[in-house]
């Protein structure tokens, strides 16, 4: 489960982003109050994650999925430009997320095995 929540601190985290762009320096009222909800319910699930997750390895990800996704979205749907460097280095940072999870797991099943005993 604080996996789950992870992942979805981030994605949250795609969207406060963006929602800071909208609400253009916390001028215009809901686009703040959405902007400001969305992030600290994401940095909520974020501190629930960091209970089980080392605290590095779910730093990483957490940031990891909310730039990317950030970049993603911009690329897509804001007209940022998406050249094959951009997408190469995203590309680059889903195989280091991936590879922060791969990694972890072995460390979280340890961790829950010596708080069991």
């Amino acid at each position: 489960m604080p996996w789950m929540y992870l992942l979805i601190a981030g994605l949250l985290e795609v969207v406060w982003a963006m929602g800071l762009k909208y609400s253009e320096g916390f001028t215009i009222f809901w686009p703040s109050v959405v902007t400001v909800t969305l992030l600290v319910f994401s940095f909520y699930l974020f501190s629930k994650a960091m209970k089980q997750i080392p605290i590095g390895t779910a730093y990483a990800v957490f940031t990891g999925i909310g730039t990317v996704g950030t970049a993603v979205v911009g690329m897509l749907y804001l007209g940022e430009v998406a050249n094959t460097a951009k997408i190469l280095f995203v590309l680059l940072l889903i195989s280091g997320i991936v590879g922060l999870k791969l990694v972890s797991s072995d460390e979280e099943g340890g961790k829950e095995e010596r708080s069991a005993s």
